[in-house]
């Protein structure tokens, strides 16, 4: 099949009456007597099949007359020139196979000419990837795990894979979903921290893409239990040295997904524009300041979420970073300052928290004092405090979540739609 097929991209002028074969669903059909047509979609476009009353092959018409919408059809004919057909050419059919039957009705119209809320088009995910707008931020998102591969392995980081199933929070404090593990209580990994810190001492620069869960009873268009998590950890570094490198990714980043994505963002209607570097940089009580003026009351210690950052319109559509968060709201393993402060960042986009990083604590002795000041039982962390005796380095790190970089790329109102199959408290299934 592969080696004869014609895919819909492919098809060009130079085709024009050569007899080709295509593979496909049926997103369309018409009957307008003498005339009948069939858009055959396939995963890069798609082409129309046009047959003539005494003019196409009588023998296809039984077998056009049988098809139903998304019904999966093969198709040789002759490729035509025709300024109506998209892209102006179109397939004369000379035989049509049905290679297999839709289930009627479908749960959605794939030609979106009957609109469908959010949750009827999770619950139909690959019927709804035959929009146009789906299928491409399903592209874009592909694209931008190769773009993100390609930094990191071009910056000479060291990929690595971490365990999903684990004995202990790795965040300490974070909601885990358990699981049953032989005779012992398992829980599912809320992020790789302490594996990733770990291997900085042999590999010095690591980085993971990965699937990671936090059991957070959150209901809002920005939180997942499921989700996606770039990490990095870099030795010998400290939070300003992985801001820059994280301000590299970015711009690397929209470089790239210009270069590689040009007609899915065209699909998107999206005009983004590459931000510039350095990013702005404020501590966290500047971010303070700028809310209080504006009437938010925000004291120090509070945590500056969403809602708060709603508030800063000179900063709705930029990336940026707030610095030196307070030590009582970071976790054990960040770096604290004796005024109360840490060597920690988030980075935003406009409202829109993507991530978190900053300057480790290698210090053993520190560390089991912030674990207990977190009231959290050092022995619980054993595996991890053992490995600051084979010789830690200083280092910094930081984890992006992918899909809300993926909202701030594409202008994405929810997370569900940066994510095929979404699970939050409410959606386990499909």
């Amino acid at each position: 099949m592969l080696e004869e097929r014609k895919r819909s991209i492919d098809i060009s002028p130079e085709d024009e009456d050569k007899i080709i074969k295509v593979y496909g669903w049926a997103l369309d059909r018409r009957d307008l007597g003498g005339v009948k047509f069939i858009i055959l979609a396939d995963r890069w476009g798609r082409v129309q099949v046009t047959w003539v009353k005494n003019k196409s092959d009588p023998n296809v018409e039984t077998a056009l007359d049988s098809i139903k919408l998304n019904d999966v059809i093969e198709v040789s004919g002759r490729v035509k020139k025709t300024p109506q057909a998209p892209r102006g050419l179109e397939i004369d059919p000379i035989e049509i196979k049905i290679l297999n039957t839709s289930e009627h009705p479908l749960p959605l119209d794939p030609t979106e000419r009957i609109k469908s809320n959010l949750d009827i088009r999770l619950d139909a995910r690959p019927l709804d990837a035959f929009r146009p707008r789906v299928r491409s931020i399903f592209i874009v998102k592909s694209a931008l795990l190769g773009i993100l591969r390609d930094f990191f392995h071009e910056n000479d980081f060291v990929e690595i894979i971490t365990p999903r199933i684990i004995a202990s929070a790795t965040e300490g404090g974070a909601a885990l979903f358990p699981i049953p593990y032989f005779d012992r209580v398992a829980y599912l990994a809320q992020s790789p921290q302490l594996f990733k810190e770990q291997m900085v001492i042999s590999f010095e620069r690591v980085f993971e893409i990965g699937t990671f869960f936090r059991a957070e009873p959150f209901n809002t268009t920005k939180h997942l239990n499921e989700f996606t998590s770039i990490d990095i950890e870099v030795a010998f570094a400290d939070m300003y040295d992985v801001m820059s490198i994280c301000e590299k990714m970015i711009t690397y980043i929209y470089d790239k997904i210009f270069e590689r994505c040009r007609d899915d963002l065209d699909r998107l209607d999206l005009k983004i524009s590459k931000p510039q570097v350095p990013l702005k940089r404020f501590r966290y009580e500047e971010i303070i300041s700028k809310l209080n003026e504006k009437d938010v009351k925000v004291n120090f210690g509070d945590d500056v979420g969403s809602e708060e950052l709603r508030n800063l319109e000179e900063l709705r559509e930029e990336y940026y970073f707030i610095t030196h968060w307070p030590s009582k709201i970071k976790p054990f393993y960040i770096k604290m300052n004796d005024n109360g402060t840490s060597e920690s960042f988030d980075l935003n986009h406009g409202s829109l928290e993507l991530g978190s990083g900053g300057t480790r604590e290698e210090n053993k002795e520190k560390l089991i004092k912030q674990l207990i000041e977190k009231k959290l039982n050092p022995s619980d962390f054993s595996y991890h405090l053992k490995a600051f005796g084979y010789g830690m380095p200083p280092h910094a790190g930081w984890g992006v979540g992918l899909e809300r970089l993926l909202m701030s790329i594409l202008k994405l109102d929810n997370i569900r739609e940066a994510m095929l199959y979404p699970r939050d408290r409410f959606r386990l299934e499909p």
